[in-house]
């Protein structure tokens, strides 16, 4: 199965809401961006991210919105409190000053104020129920995506083959019309030449301009793309090499063209394989 590294999903719950994107990149990158009461569940997050994403640059959010029973679930630590102001009172009495302090400040010192244990522990487990949900979608966009992806690369892949096919026909053809056109010459010239050594010249010229090698690693690579696209997990990487490989194949061919429609075959086959590398780009 083949799946994109570009995709987004979003889902709310309660006062709950998650965002997830992604976006293609060489290794799995992932960052969260969370309220600070909730890091405590992040490394389980990270967790279930990586058992299910490989590869791609992923962005984690999540919003507390805000909620009427707020003020219900907020305690106030009377004990840190009456702490905090025996403090206060310390330091009044030994820089000889009272000012005032306002209870809006003593509630934002940490340990003032606390969630119930069994609250928060429910509030951790919504946060971890929702990321599940709302990263299953960002799967599912993934794969859908991955799945145009392979439909584009496949329709590309009959087209490189096809030309593959039409410069194998035309080869001996361009090979007999090479000799043929050397007799030819030779003729004109009046040239006396002795067979032997014209025959290993012949050999030679075939030799150095054979593309037969070419043509069967091509056919090689195409059948090892359409392998890797049915290959369950990340392939993207095996499949940009293999890019590299096709171009590079293409890229001989076409300095061993001695004809010039192989030469803007070549070129064709070159536009045809960047085309699937940059939608490849995108795949994991």
């Amino acid at each position: 199965m083949t799946n994109s590294m570009t995709a987004f999903a979003q889902r709310e719950a309660n006062t709950l809401s998650w965002e997830i994107r992604s976006v293609n990149h060489r290794y799995l990158d992932h960052s969260f961006k969370m309220p600070d009461q909730f890091r405590a569940i992040e490394g389980e997050l990270r967790q279930l991210l990586k058992q299910t994403i490989f590869r791609g640059k992923v962005d984690c959010l999540l919003r507390l919105n805000p909620d009427t029973d707020d003020s219900a679930r907020l305690q106030v630590n009377e004990q840190a409190l009456h702490q905090l102001r025996n403090a206060l009172d310390q330091v009044s009495r030994i820089m000889g000053t009272s000012p005032p302090v306002s209870p809006l400040e003593l509630l934002r010192f940490p340990g003032v104020t606390q969630t119930s244990t069994v609250l928060q522990e429910d509030i951790f487990a919504q946060a971890t129920h929702l990321f599940e949900a709302t990263l299953a979608d960002l799967i599912a966009m993934r794969t859908r995506e991955g799945e145009e992806l392979r439909s584009i690369i496949f329709d590309k892949l009959a087209e490189l083959q096809i030309l593959t096919n039409a410069v194998r026909v035309e080869a001996p053809i361009i090979s007999a019309r090479q000799k043929a056109r050397l007799d030819e010459r030779l003729n004109e010239l009046q040239i006396d030449v002795d067979s032997n050594r014209l025959e290993q010249e012949l050999v030679y010229l075939a030799q150095k301009s054979d593309i037969a090698e070419e043509l069967d690693r091509l056919d090689t690579h195409i059948a090892e793309v359409k392998s890797t696209l049915d290959t369950p997990g990340a392939v993207g990487r095996r499949l940009d090499f293999l890019m590299q490989e096709l171009n590079r194949e293409a890229n001989t061919l076409s300095s061993k063209a001695v004809a010039a429609n192989t030469s803007i075959q070549a070129v064709e086959l070159k536009v045809i394989i960047e085309q699937m590398r940059e939608q490849i780009q995108n795949i994991e």
